[in-house]
Protein backbone atom coordinates (compact mmCIF):
# COMPACT_ATOMS: atom_id res chain seq x y z
CA UNK A 1 0.00 0.00 0.00
CA UNK A 2 1.26 3.31 -1.11
CA UNK A 3 1.84 6.50 1.28
CA UNK A 4 -0.54 8.93 0.26
CA UNK A 5 0.08 13.08 1.10
CA UNK A 6 -2.56 15.45 1.74
CA UNK A 7 -2.92 17.74 -1.16
CA UNK A 8 -3.54 20.58 1.43
CA UNK A 9 -0.48 20.96 4.26
CA UNK A 10 1.61 18.11 3.02
CA UNK A 11 0.54 15.74 5.85
CA UNK A 12 1.22 11.87 5.49
CA UNK A 13 -2.12 10.36 5.22
CA UNK A 14 -2.93 6.69 4.91
CA UNK A 15 -5.75 4.76 2.96
CA UNK A 16 -8.35 4.43 5.67
CA UNK A 17 -8.14 8.07 6.76
CA UNK A 18 -11.21 10.12 6.54
CA UNK A 19 -9.66 13.67 7.68
CA UNK A 20 -6.24 15.28 7.51
CA UNK A 21 -5.17 15.51 11.52
CA UNK A 22 -2.71 18.86 10.57
CA UNK A 23 -5.56 20.36 8.65
CA UNK A 24 -8.63 18.79 8.80
CA UNK A 25 -9.57 18.55 5.45
CA UNK A 26 -11.83 15.67 4.41
CA UNK A 27 -10.19 12.63 2.14
CA UNK A 28 -11.15 10.02 0.03
CA UNK A 29 -9.75 7.70 -1.96
CA UNK A 30 -10.12 8.19 -5.84
CA UNK A 31 -9.98 5.03 -7.72
CA UNK A 32 -10.04 6.80 -10.76
CA UNK A 33 -6.38 7.85 -9.71
CA UNK A 34 -5.38 5.30 -7.08
CA UNK A 35 -4.68 8.43 -5.15
CA UNK A 36 -6.16 9.84 -1.82
CA UNK A 37 -7.08 13.30 -2.11
CA UNK A 38 -8.27 16.19 0.11
CA UNK A 39 -11.51 17.65 -0.68
CA UNK A 40 -13.31 21.03 -0.29
CA UNK A 41 -17.02 21.74 0.07
CA UNK A 42 -18.78 22.56 -3.46
CA UNK A 43 -22.51 21.89 -1.93
CA UNK A 44 -23.85 18.88 -0.52
CA UNK A 45 -23.03 16.31 -2.03
CA UNK A 46 -20.75 17.42 -3.77
CA UNK A 47 -16.84 18.41 -3.14
CA UNK A 48 -13.57 19.33 -5.33
CA UNK A 49 -10.60 17.95 -5.06
CA UNK A 50 -8.04 20.50 -3.44
CA UNK A 51 -5.44 19.01 -5.97
CA UNK A 52 -7.65 19.81 -9.14
CA UNK A 53 -10.34 22.24 -8.20
CA UNK A 54 -12.18 22.14 -11.37
CA UNK A 55 -12.98 18.28 -10.71
CA UNK A 56 -15.88 17.42 -8.48
CA UNK A 57 -16.59 14.27 -6.62
CA UNK A 58 -19.00 12.55 -4.31
CA UNK A 59 -18.27 9.85 -1.58
CA UNK A 60 -19.77 6.98 -2.34
CA UNK A 61 -23.33 5.87 -0.50
CA UNK A 62 -21.55 3.73 1.89
CA UNK A 63 -19.84 6.27 3.52
CA UNK A 64 -23.01 6.93 5.63
CA UNK A 65 -22.30 5.13 9.39
CA UNK A 66 -18.25 5.65 8.13
CA UNK A 67 -18.38 2.42 6.24
CA UNK A 68 -16.45 3.46 2.94
CA UNK A 69 -13.92 6.54 2.45
CA UNK A 70 -14.21 6.45 -1.22
CA UNK A 71 -15.14 8.95 -3.96
CA UNK A 72 -17.35 8.25 -7.16
CA UNK A 73 -17.00 10.92 -9.63
CA UNK A 74 -19.75 13.43 -9.42
CA UNK A 75 -21.67 12.53 -12.33
CA UNK A 76 -21.42 8.68 -11.48
CA UNK A 77 -24.66 6.97 -12.54
CA UNK A 78 -24.33 4.45 -9.47
CA UNK A 79 -23.84 6.16 -5.90
CA UNK A 80 -21.52 3.26 -4.75
CA UNK A 81 -17.80 2.99 -5.59
CA UNK A 82 -16.13 0.36 -7.51
CA UNK A 83 -15.94 -1.80 -4.60
CA UNK A 84 -19.44 -1.39 -2.42
CA UNK A 85 -20.96 -1.69 -6.17
CA UNK A 86 -20.18 -5.40 -6.08
CA UNK A 87 -22.56 -5.98 -2.47
CA UNK A 88 -25.41 -7.62 -2.79
CA UNK A 89 -26.39 -8.90 1.10
CA UNK A 90 -24.48 -6.84 3.83
CA UNK A 91 -24.56 -6.41 7.59
CA UNK A 92 -27.78 -5.09 9.25
CA UNK A 93 -26.59 -1.25 10.50
CA UNK A 94 -29.62 -0.75 12.58
CA UNK A 95 -27.21 -2.83 15.17
CA UNK A 96 -24.00 -1.35 16.57
CA UNK A 97 -22.68 -4.78 16.00
CA UNK A 98 -23.68 -4.73 12.00
CA UNK A 99 -22.00 -1.80 11.56
CA UNK A 100 -18.98 -2.66 12.96
CA UNK A 101 -19.21 -5.70 11.26
CA UNK A 102 -19.47 -4.06 8.03
CA UNK A 103 -16.95 -1.33 8.39
CA UNK A 104 -13.87 -3.76 9.02
CA UNK A 105 -16.24 -6.10 5.91
CA UNK A 106 -15.61 -2.57 3.79
CA UNK A 107 -11.78 -2.24 4.81
CA UNK A 108 -10.63 -5.58 3.94
CA UNK A 109 -12.05 -5.35 0.79
CA UNK A 110 -11.25 -1.96 -0.07
CA UNK A 111 -7.65 -2.99 0.26
CA UNK A 112 -8.69 -6.32 -2.14
CA UNK A 113 -9.92 -3.94 -4.83
CA UNK A 114 -6.98 -1.05 -4.50
CA UNK A 115 -4.92 -4.46 -5.91
CA UNK A 116 -7.35 -5.27 -8.12
CA UNK A 117 -7.30 -1.85 -9.79
CA UNK A 118 -3.71 -1.33 -9.53
CA UNK A 119 -3.36 -4.93 -11.56
CA UNK A 120 -6.19 -3.48 -14.12
CA UNK A 121 -7.87 -7.00 -13.26
CA UNK A 122 -11.70 -7.98 -14.37
CA UNK A 123 -14.12 -7.40 -12.03
CA UNK A 124 -17.75 -7.15 -13.81
CA UNK A 125 -20.43 -6.74 -11.61
CA UNK A 126 -23.57 -8.35 -11.81
CA UNK A 127 -25.24 -5.82 -14.09
CA UNK A 128 -22.54 -6.64 -16.39
CA UNK A 129 -22.22 -10.16 -16.31
CA UNK A 130 -25.70 -11.62 -14.90
CA UNK A 131 -24.33 -14.97 -14.76
CA UNK A 132 -21.04 -14.89 -13.30
CA UNK A 133 -19.99 -11.58 -12.42
CA UNK A 134 -18.72 -10.61 -9.20
CA UNK A 135 -20.75 -10.18 -6.11
CA UNK A 136 -20.54 -10.02 -2.39
CA UNK A 137 -22.99 -11.93 0.11
CA UNK A 138 -22.10 -10.81 3.85
CA UNK A 139 -23.85 -13.44 5.30
CA UNK A 140 -24.93 -13.32 8.97
CA UNK A 141 -24.78 -16.49 11.90
CA UNK A 142 -28.03 -18.92 11.99
CA UNK A 143 -29.65 -19.83 15.51
CA UNK A 144 -30.78 -23.44 15.65
CA UNK A 145 -33.80 -24.00 17.44
CA UNK A 146 -31.62 -25.25 20.81
CA UNK A 147 -30.20 -21.73 20.03
CA UNK A 148 -27.14 -22.77 19.18
CA UNK A 149 -24.80 -21.34 16.34
CA UNK A 150 -24.91 -22.89 12.74
CA UNK A 151 -22.07 -20.55 11.21
CA UNK A 152 -22.47 -19.24 7.83
CA UNK A 153 -20.19 -20.66 5.28
CA UNK A 154 -17.43 -19.00 3.63
CA UNK A 155 -16.82 -19.38 -0.33
CA UNK A 156 -16.82 -19.35 -3.96
CA UNK A 157 -20.02 -19.86 -6.47
CA UNK A 158 -19.49 -18.70 -10.44
CA UNK A 159 -18.69 -15.31 -8.79
CA UNK A 160 -21.03 -15.22 -5.56
CA UNK A 161 -18.86 -14.49 -2.68
CA UNK A 162 -19.94 -15.69 0.42
CA UNK A 163 -18.58 -14.08 3.56
CA UNK A 164 -19.21 -14.70 7.08
CA UNK A 165 -19.91 -11.81 8.60
CA UNK A 166 -19.35 -12.71 12.24
CA UNK A 167 -15.66 -13.35 11.25
CA UNK A 168 -15.31 -9.44 11.17
CA UNK A 169 -15.28 -10.17 14.87
CA UNK A 170 -11.32 -10.82 16.37
CA UNK A 171 -12.46 -13.06 18.55
CA UNK A 172 -14.66 -15.06 16.39
CA UNK A 173 -12.52 -15.32 13.89
CA UNK A 174 -9.07 -16.21 16.38
CA UNK A 175 -11.60 -19.20 17.51
CA UNK A 176 -11.86 -20.27 14.30
CA UNK A 177 -8.38 -20.37 13.08
CA UNK A 178 -7.40 -22.41 16.59
CA UNK A 179 -10.25 -24.39 16.14
CA UNK A 180 -8.93 -25.05 12.42
CA UNK A 181 -5.05 -25.65 13.56
CA UNK A 182 -4.46 -22.18 11.19
CA UNK A 183 -1.10 -20.54 11.14
CA UNK A 184 -2.98 -17.59 9.47
CA UNK A 185 -6.39 -16.39 8.73
CA UNK A 186 -7.44 -12.43 8.31
CA UNK A 187 -10.87 -11.29 6.97
CA UNK A 188 -8.20 -9.87 3.81
CA UNK A 189 -6.81 -13.25 3.42
CA UNK A 190 -10.20 -14.32 2.75
CA UNK A 191 -11.29 -11.82 -0.01
CA UNK A 192 -8.18 -12.01 -1.69
CA UNK A 193 -8.21 -16.32 -1.68
CA UNK A 194 -12.30 -15.96 -2.75
CA UNK A 195 -11.89 -13.98 -5.47
CA UNK A 196 -8.63 -15.90 -6.43
CA UNK A 197 -11.59 -18.58 -7.49
CA UNK A 198 -13.26 -15.59 -9.37
CA UNK A 199 -9.95 -14.81 -11.52
CA UNK A 200 -9.32 -18.51 -12.01
CA UNK A 201 -12.64 -18.25 -13.71
CA UNK A 202 -12.02 -15.12 -15.84
CA UNK A 203 -8.54 -15.38 -16.45
CA UNK A 204 -7.96 -18.96 -16.77
CA UNK A 205 -11.20 -20.84 -17.25
CA UNK A 206 -12.94 -18.30 -19.58
CA UNK A 207 -9.45 -17.40 -21.69
CA UNK A 208 -8.53 -20.74 -22.59
CA UNK A 209 -5.56 -20.78 -20.26
CA UNK A 210 -6.05 -24.25 -19.03
CA UNK A 211 -3.37 -26.42 -20.25
CA UNK A 212 -0.64 -23.87 -18.97
CA UNK A 213 -2.78 -23.56 -15.83
CA UNK A 214 -2.62 -27.39 -15.65
CA UNK A 215 1.37 -27.55 -16.19
CA UNK A 216 1.63 -25.62 -13.36
CA UNK A 217 -1.22 -26.96 -10.73
CA UNK A 218 -2.60 -29.91 -11.93
CA UNK A 219 -6.05 -31.19 -13.45
CA UNK A 220 -8.83 -28.94 -11.61
CA UNK A 221 -10.56 -32.16 -13.44
CA UNK A 222 -10.47 -33.48 -10.26
CA UNK A 223 -13.30 -34.52 -8.37
CA UNK A 224 -13.42 -31.61 -5.93
CA UNK A 225 -15.67 -32.94 -3.48
CA UNK A 226 -14.03 -36.24 -3.09
CA UNK A 227 -10.86 -33.99 -2.80
CA UNK A 228 -12.80 -31.99 0.30
CA UNK A 229 -13.52 -34.84 2.06
CA UNK A 230 -10.29 -36.68 2.07
CA UNK A 231 -9.05 -33.91 3.53
CA UNK A 232 -10.58 -33.48 6.09
CA UNK A 233 -11.24 -37.34 6.46
CA UNK A 234 -7.60 -37.74 6.00
CA UNK A 235 -5.31 -34.64 6.24
CA UNK A 236 -3.32 -32.88 3.74
CA UNK A 237 -1.42 -34.96 1.20
CA UNK A 238 1.86 -35.94 2.90
CA UNK A 239 4.99 -34.22 2.01
CA UNK A 240 2.70 -31.22 1.05
CA UNK A 241 5.41 -28.80 2.82
CA UNK A 242 7.58 -29.12 -0.52
CA UNK A 243 4.81 -28.42 -3.19
CA UNK A 244 2.31 -26.47 -1.93
CA UNK A 245 1.93 -23.11 0.56
CA UNK A 246 0.18 -24.28 2.89
CA UNK A 247 -2.17 -27.42 3.57
CA UNK A 248 -5.20 -26.30 2.46
CA UNK A 249 -3.91 -25.64 -1.06
CA UNK A 250 -3.17 -29.04 -1.27
CA UNK A 251 -6.90 -29.90 -1.35
CA UNK A 252 -7.19 -29.47 -4.97
CA UNK A 253 -5.88 -27.94 -7.91
CA UNK A 254 -8.48 -25.00 -7.19
CA UNK A 255 -7.71 -24.36 -4.17
CA UNK A 256 -3.77 -24.74 -5.21
CA UNK A 257 -4.27 -21.47 -7.31
CA UNK A 258 -6.67 -19.08 -5.10
CA UNK A 259 -3.82 -19.52 -2.01
CA UNK A 260 -1.09 -18.70 -4.30
CA UNK A 261 -3.51 -15.78 -5.75
CA UNK A 262 -4.08 -14.71 -1.68
CA UNK A 263 -0.48 -14.98 -1.14
CA UNK A 264 0.91 -13.00 -4.54
CA UNK A 265 -1.50 -10.35 -3.88
CA UNK A 266 0.08 -10.25 0.15
CA UNK A 267 3.25 -10.33 -0.92
CA UNK A 268 3.26 -7.64 -3.60
CA UNK A 269 1.10 -5.16 -1.17
CA UNK A 270 3.44 -5.55 1.38
CA UNK A 271 6.47 -4.96 -0.54
CA UNK A 272 4.88 -1.62 -1.61
CA UNK A 273 4.85 -0.34 2.00
CA UNK A 274 7.84 -1.40 2.38
CA UNK A 275 9.13 0.54 -0.33
CA UNK A 276 6.66 3.35 0.87
CA UNK A 277 8.50 3.50 4.06
CA UNK A 278 11.91 3.40 2.52
CA UNK A 279 12.33 0.28 4.54
CA UNK A 280 15.58 -1.48 4.23
CA UNK A 281 17.08 -4.82 5.71
CA UNK A 282 20.87 -4.31 6.83
CA UNK A 283 21.49 -7.44 8.99
CA UNK A 284 25.30 -6.67 10.24
CA UNK A 285 27.35 -9.89 9.63
CA UNK A 286 24.40 -11.13 7.98
CA UNK A 287 24.65 -9.42 4.60
CA UNK A 288 23.11 -12.76 2.60
CA UNK A 289 19.74 -11.49 4.58
CA UNK A 290 19.98 -7.70 3.14
CA UNK A 291 17.05 -6.34 0.82
CA UNK A 292 15.75 -3.14 -0.23
CA UNK A 293 12.45 -2.41 -1.69
CA UNK A 294 13.64 -0.06 -4.50
CA UNK A 295 11.16 -0.64 -6.85
CA UNK A 296 7.33 -0.83 -7.64
CA UNK A 297 6.14 -4.50 -6.51
CA UNK A 298 3.30 -4.07 -8.69
CA UNK A 299 5.71 -3.70 -11.42
CA UNK A 300 7.96 -6.03 -10.82
CA UNK A 301 9.73 -8.36 -13.44
CA UNK A 302 9.39 -11.38 -12.35
CA UNK A 303 8.44 -13.31 -8.67
CA UNK A 304 11.48 -14.11 -8.08
CA UNK A 305 12.21 -11.06 -7.56
CA UNK A 306 9.52 -9.98 -5.58
CA UNK A 307 10.50 -13.55 -3.65
CA UNK A 308 14.04 -12.24 -3.52
CA UNK A 309 13.26 -9.36 -1.42
CA UNK A 310 10.12 -10.63 0.50
CA UNK A 311 12.13 -13.29 1.58
CA UNK A 312 14.81 -11.31 3.90
CA UNK A 313 12.12 -8.46 4.64
CA UNK A 314 9.35 -11.50 6.63
CA UNK A 315 12.22 -12.88 7.98
CA UNK A 316 12.80 -9.73 10.18
CA UNK A 317 8.97 -9.04 10.46
CA UNK A 318 8.50 -12.44 11.72
CA UNK A 319 11.35 -11.94 14.77
CA UNK A 320 10.26 -8.29 15.15
CA UNK A 321 6.92 -10.15 16.12
CA UNK A 322 8.88 -12.82 18.44
CA UNK A 323 10.03 -9.87 19.96
CA UNK A 324 6.68 -8.34 21.08
CA UNK A 325 5.68 -12.37 21.92
CA UNK A 326 3.51 -12.49 19.19
CA UNK A 327 2.83 -15.21 16.70
CA UNK A 328 4.83 -15.44 13.34
CA UNK A 329 3.37 -12.35 11.18
CA UNK A 330 4.04 -14.46 7.14
CA UNK A 331 4.31 -18.37 8.74
CA UNK A 332 4.70 -19.46 4.97
CA UNK A 333 7.81 -21.71 3.18
CA UNK A 334 8.16 -20.43 -0.40
CA UNK A 335 9.91 -23.44 -1.77
CA UNK A 336 10.94 -23.51 -5.39
CA UNK A 337 7.77 -25.01 -6.81
CA UNK A 338 5.95 -22.40 -5.06
CA UNK A 339 7.76 -19.55 -6.29
CA UNK A 340 7.10 -21.54 -9.76
CA UNK A 341 3.60 -21.26 -9.36
CA UNK A 342 3.70 -17.55 -7.78
CA UNK A 343 5.38 -16.62 -11.63
CA UNK A 344 2.42 -18.25 -12.78
CA UNK A 345 0.26 -15.75 -11.20
CA UNK A 346 2.44 -12.87 -11.56
CA UNK A 347 2.35 -13.49 -15.64
CA UNK A 348 -1.49 -14.21 -15.37
CA UNK A 349 -2.05 -10.91 -13.87
CA UNK A 350 0.78 -9.42 -16.46
CA UNK A 351 -0.73 -10.47 -19.00
CA UNK A 352 1.93 -12.60 -20.42
CA UNK A 353 0.11 -16.18 -20.83
CA UNK A 354 -1.31 -15.92 -24.35
CA UNK A 355 -5.48 -16.31 -23.86
CA UNK A 356 -7.08 -18.48 -25.98
CA UNK A 357 -4.06 -20.98 -26.33
CA UNK A 358 -6.31 -24.24 -25.83
CA UNK A 359 -9.71 -23.46 -26.93
CA UNK A 360 -9.78 -27.14 -28.95
CA UNK A 361 -9.08 -28.71 -24.89
CA UNK A 362 -11.85 -30.63 -23.42
CA UNK A 363 -14.75 -28.60 -22.12
CA UNK A 364 -13.68 -27.36 -18.55
CA UNK A 365 -15.08 -28.29 -15.29
CA UNK A 366 -17.33 -25.45 -13.77
CA UNK A 367 -15.55 -23.84 -10.76
CA UNK A 368 -18.98 -24.16 -8.60
CA UNK A 369 -17.85 -25.73 -5.43
CA UNK A 370 -20.18 -25.63 -2.35
CA UNK A 371 -19.56 -23.42 0.55
CA UNK A 372 -17.48 -24.66 3.16
CA UNK A 373 -15.63 -23.46 6.19
CA UNK A 374 -12.70 -21.50 4.53
CA UNK A 375 -8.97 -22.88 5.75
CA UNK A 376 -5.94 -20.93 5.86
CA UNK A 377 -5.12 -18.56 3.25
Amino acid sequence: MQLFSCAACGQPVHFDNRSCVRCGHRLAFVPETLSMEALDPAGDPLWTLVSKPDHQVRFCANEVNDICNWAVPAGSETPFCPACNHNRLVPDTSTQDGIEQWRRLSQAQRHLFYSMLRFNLPHPNRDADPQGGLVFDFLVDEIAADGSVIPAMTGHDEGLIAIRAAEADDVTREQVRANMNEPYRTMLGHFRHEVGHFIWNKLVRDAGRLEAFRAAFGDEREDYGEALKRNYEEGPKPGWQEIYISSYASVHPWEDFAECFAHYLHIVDTLETAHAFGIAIEPEGHEDMATEVAFDPYRARSAQRLVNAWVPLSVALNSMQRSMGEADLYPFVLTPAVVEKLQFIHDLVHGKIPANSDLNAPAPVSNNQAFQPQAAE
